[in-house]
């Protein structure tokens, strides 16, 4: 009896694990296949299948990473400490020489004002004070484009004063096959104050979302008016707003256009 049980403090000596502990080890599968609530290893190759979610608080360092779904990066994401570029938010500047007053109500034509001798000149669509007056101009989005809403921030100048203007901006989408004659969808109106000195550049706050009338998609062209609302309230500068040019702001959802 004794050797027996000499034999079997032998078979024990230097294992400190729990049953509890070596059960996480019994996966009934083979290695490199994750299981709930068991112990992971990795297979031959290093390779470890069928992970669901995994939290790292530090960095993740990798020679190469193949991604096959979607993913999903709340923080920013770098190359070198430079930013990526992602999908999301874009700029396209129109200037107002890619502008034509409509042929009803229409701005002034295409202006060139000199400030001085051998420094910038001004090219600009002048917007009377005393009626509602407007341009329009196109734009064919990029494939990337989520077919959504946009927003405008209009560039401008006006006379020596300290009074505002107010302009909308309004679209509608048109494809192949589809009609030209078409309304325009709900214009938003921003309105900007001048600070008081002509020759200015006066850049006024992002407009609310836009709603591109018919039916945005790939392939089609956007129509857009822009006009001076005269009879706004904040419309009150007793002069031609001059038009520089916009921003319109969109936003992508692709991570390229093929």
């Amino acid at each position: 009896m004794a050797g027996y049980i000499g034999k079997k403090a032998a078979l024990t000596v230097g294992i400190a694990a729990t049953v509890d502990e070596l059960n996480y080890n019994d996966t009934g599968s083979a290695v490199g296949t994750v299981v709930a609530s068991k112990t992971v290893t990795a297979d031959a190759n290093k390779d470890v299948a069928s992970f669901r979610n995994v939290t790292l608080t530090g960095e993740l360092d990798a020679a190469t990473l193949d991604i096959s779904g979607a993913g999903d990066v709340a923080g920013a994401l770098t190359n070198n400490s430079v930013a990526v570029k992602v999908a999301g938010k874009e700029t396209i500047w129109i200037a107002a020489s890619a502008m034509q007053p409509t042929t009803s109500n229409g701005c002034s034509s295409l202006t060139t004002v000199e400030t001085t001798s051998g420094r910038p000149d001004m090219v600009v669509l002048d917007f009377d004070k005393d009626s509602d007056e407007f341009a329009q101009f196109t734009v064919a989005f990029p494939k990337s484009w989520n077919e959504g809403t946009v927003t405008y921030q209009f560039f401008w100048s006006g006379i020596a004063a300290t009074t505002g203007v107010s302009l909308t901006l309004q679209g509608v989408a048109t494809g192949d096959n589809d009609t030209i004659d078409v309304a325009y969808g709900t214009s938003v109106l921003v309105n900007d104050d001048a600070q008081g000195a002509v020759e200015e550049m006066l850049v006024s706050a992002e407009s609310g979302a836009i709603t591109i009338a018919g039916s945005p998609a790939v392939d089609q062209v956007c129509y857009f008016r822009i006009g001076r609302d005269v009879s706004d309230s904040g419309d009150d500068m007793a002069g031609d707003c001059r038009l520089h040019g916009i921003k319109l702001f969109f936003t992508t959802d692709a991570k390229n256009d093929s």
